[in-house]
């Protein structure tokens, strides 16, 4: 695989249902830093695509991967110093 091509994918997901975080890893001049994003997963037609925008009822699961995220982020930091090796 390309470097680009590895840059291009998460290096962990977590889905719970329709919802999940992308956990995204960028170097920078301090060390690795971890962003992470999160979706709601929908059916349009035949094609599965996602939307950043949550309803009422999607809520404790959004609350639920971005702590399952905050959590593995902590294990698997690379003590770099900074706030996610605190």
């Amino acid at each position: 695989m390309a470097k680009s091509e590895a840059k291009s994918r998460p290096v962990h997901e977590i889905r719970l249902g329709r919802i999940r975080a992308a956990i995204w890893e960028n170097e920078t001049q301090n060390g690795i830093r971890h962003n992470v994003t999160i979706a709601r997963l929908y059916k349009d037609g035949d094609r599965w695509k996602d939307t950043t925008s949550f309803g009422r009822e999607d809520l404790p699961l959004v609350a639920k991967v971005a702590d399952m995220a905050h959590t593995w982020i902590f294990q698997h930091g690379h003590g770099t110093g900074g706030e996610e090796s605190e």
